[in-house]
């Protein structure tokens, strides 16, 4: 009856319209419907099922979240990468909204539209956000009620609006813009003399203040600095003092190390310095009675990147760090819940954790822990009552979703913006910890292949992080430049590395790495690798490696000094060679601070010995280079130099692709599906199905994967 009732299923019949069958008959039919049975049953699996490249542009993911003050609304941001077929650009971001008493989730602003800044009037009633809306278009301040009807704008500005602040009476906001071009300089621009005088033409961004009329026309706005960048910005609760952050010259490498802090009387236009110390500075905010300022920076000037939480008096006292000593981890980012309590983000490993921590010192409470709750968080948003967290989170199977939490609870998860991905087979990744060659203990992640068998070996790709100062999570790991799930489903490995001087991981482990470029950090993946052969697990004769900025340093050196390892690299925005590249990147100063620490007259030798074109000439491994034609942080010229020191030394399996228009990464999707498919063909073609070096490359046009409709060749 089971294989009768099989057969029918799979005809489209009732299986009592089947005639009645006798002997060999029914069991010839038998068998017959046993193997379709199978076969459809498996099918599925073995085709469909997998994470494709073109998976990796379908996913959604949220952007940025905020509840509203009283607690009622969540508004949300979803991102998803243009089609193809589209004009080039970035991605497009659209502006949700969840009724917390329904769960109801509604589009406000949706389709072709770049919505960012989410924030609340202290109403409730009003969302706002940035956004350009028509050609050439300025970005400006929008707001658009949550009870229905059209956005509008609320302010007029001549230049691109980049941040913004409501007052908390809700009738002034204060955004920063850029200084509009005198006459005079639009006159010299429109007749050609548009020189670029390199490091000197900068125009500062301003802090403007304006009065609100959401019903009408709105107030002039009213410049409030001038002759310096406004960075960042922060209000106390009386809305009578502002925090600013600022920097003298609006270059990105003072935005790195030399910002500074100052309080601005709003009622006099009075500005205080109250910090002018050298290091990288995150968020800060004043205490809700104005009396104190807490912040994230880096512990001195040689760090890396922000680790500390600070707290300073404003009657002149000296700042007090309060983060807990040899803290195993980096304190990210934080704001105060009351006078006297602050709520930090940490990354701790690959979790991170919301702990509170008295303002006046004393021990952390971790009141949520990503290790129990199996969700990656970024900082949340919370209700004026302290009672109700919205969080965007990810897991190794959830790109980025709106959760709420409520202390002493659990996480409920309040969209599923990628519901297909429940019909896909994922690689399982997990956690893993091994001994580098000096004993230290290095922690990664590994993605097994879809179809993974124990005993088998597998090829293998290194996914090695940028920075160096970031870590990878225990979360959603498939982008373009890192397409760990479509890799799994063709039968690969994936492993990423958070190296020695990964963020994470106290400040110690880090500083073990400075002045070292390409030291023991890389040697770290080196041992990851071979600690997954000798598990048993990766194919030493089938090893891949890439990476993006400092990822693309690791990918030139693995295919140089380490190419005994990798058959295959993919380098992508790359350092080729240390020396040169500190004469052209565009934050020499940060370079010189947190990472080399000696000017490069005195680090001549070490600089060449680590640097891939040193070793060009030994390299036995396919490469791969990526890059654009604009990048200011890592010269296009780091590309030119390690090709032609490859393909000086004869070697026969070197390929260059520049983006045009594109900097440090691609941010239109032509240049992120190219480098999508091609990086996937380099590995196949080398890695997968180890082509011979010597042999021909992959082609080079790959125009037919893009998904445009094109004319034939």
């Amino acid at each position: 009856m089971m294989c009768t009732t099989t057969y029918a299923l799979i005809m489209g019949q009732r299986h009592d319209l089947i005639p009645p069958v006798r002997g060999r008959a029914l069991l010839r039919l038998m068998c017959l419907l046993l193997c379709l049975g199978w076969l459809w049953m498996s099918l599925p699996e073995a085709t469909a099922a997998v994470f494709t490249p073109e998976d990796v542009g379908r996913v959604r993911q949220v952007n940025d979240a905020a509840i509203s003050p009283d607690g009622r609304w969540i508004a949300y941001t979803v991102t998803r990468q243009r089609p193809a077929t589209d004009q080039a650009g970035g991605n497009y971001t659209e502006l949700h909204v969840i009724n917390r008493a329904t769960g109801e989730s509604r589009p406000f602003v949706t389709g072709e539209v770049n919505v960012s800044a989410v924030q609340w009037r202290p109403d409730s009633r009003r969302i706002t956000f940035l956004s350009s809306r028509g050609d050439k278009a300025k970005t400006q301040v929008w707001a658009i009620p949550v009870d229905g009807g059209e956005a509008v704008a609320l302010t007029h500005a001549p230049e691109n609006i980049r941040d913004y602040l409501w007052h908390p009476a809700g009738r002034r906001l204060f955004y920063v813009a850029a200084a509009p071009p005198s006459p005079r300089e639009m006159a010299l621009q429109k007749k050609g003399y548009d020189f670029v005088y390199y490091e000197e033409d900068f125009r500062h961004n301003n802090l403007y203040r304006q009065t609100v009329n959401v019903d009408g026309p709105a107030g002039e706005a009213e410049p409030l600095t001038e002759n310096i960048t406004v960075v960042d910005m922060a209000l106390d609760a009386s809305g009578q003092q502002m925090l600013l952050q600022f920097i003298e010259k609006n270059l990105v490498d003072y935005r790195y190390m030399f910002k500074k802090m100052a309080l601005l009387d709003l009622a006099t236009g009075q500005r205080r310095l109250i910090w002018d110390d050298p290091r990288k500075l995150g968020r800060a905010e004043l205490s809700p009675d104005g009396r104190r300022v807490a912040f994230t920076a880096a512990r001195d000037i040689r760090d890396h990147a922000v680790s500390q939480v600070y707290v300073m008096p404003l009657d002149g006292g000296e700042p007090r760090n309060l983060t807990p000593p040899d803290f195993l981890g980096h304190l990210e980012r934080m704001t105060w819940r009351d006078d006297e309590t602050l709520l930090v983000l940490a990354g701790e490993g690959v979790w991170n954790t919301l702990s509170t921590m008295p303002a006046g010192g004393g021990d952390r409470t971790v009141i949520f822990d990503g290790r129990t709750t199996g969700l990656v968080v970024h900082f949340p948003s919370f209700a004026t009552d302290f009672k109700c967290f919205v969080m965007i989170g990810e897991t190794p199977e959830i790109p980025g979703d709106i959760f709420l939490w409520q202390p002493g609870g659990e996480p409920q998860r309040l969209t599923e913006l990628n519901p297909w991905l429940k019909e896909k087979n994922l690689g399982r990744q997990e956690v893993i910890r091994y001994r580098a060659r000096d004993g230290l203990e290095i922690e990664g992640l590994l993605v097994y292949p879809v179809d993974y068998q124990p005993g088998t070996r597998y090829p293998l790709v290194v996914t090695v992080h940028g920075g160096p100062e970031a870590h990878y999570s225990n979360g959603w790991l498939n982008r373009y430049l890192n397409p760990a799930q479509v890799l799994a489903g063709k039968g690969y490995l994936v492993f990423h590395p958070n190296y020695r001087s990964s963020t994470g991981y106290g400040v110690e482990r880090v500083m073990s790495t400075y002045a070292d470029p390409a030291g023991t950090e890389f040697d770290d993946v080196a041992d990851g690798i071979t600690y997954l052969i000798d598990q048993g697990l990766a194919d030493e004769q089938r090893v891949g490696l890439g990476g993006g900025s400092y990822g693309g340093y690791a990918a030139a050196w693995f295919s140089s000094y380490y190419t005994r390892l990798v058959r295959a690299v993919c380098m992508f925005v790359g350092i080729s060679n240390v020396a040169s590249k500190r004469g052209t990147t565009d934050i020499p100063y940060e370079e010189l601070y947190v990472h080399s620490g000696e000017k490069l007259e005195k680090m001549w030798r070490l600089s060449l010995e680590r640097s891939p074109v040193y070793y060009a000439h030994q390299s036995k491994t396919a490469v791969l280079i990526l890059g654009g034609t604009e990048d200011t942080r890592v010269h296009p010229s780091q590309s030119f130099e390690y090709y032609r020191r490859l393909k000086m030394n004869d070697h026969p399996a070197v390929r260059l692709v520049q983006y045009p228009g594109e900097g440090h990464g691609n941010r239109r999707q032509p240049g992120r599906i190219d480098v999508l498919y091609r990086t996937l063909q380099w590995y196949d073609w080398y890695v997968r199905d180890r082509k011979p070096l010597d042999g021909p490359m992959p082609p080079l046009n790959i125009s037919d994967r893009y998904g445009l409709d094109l004319p034939a060749e």
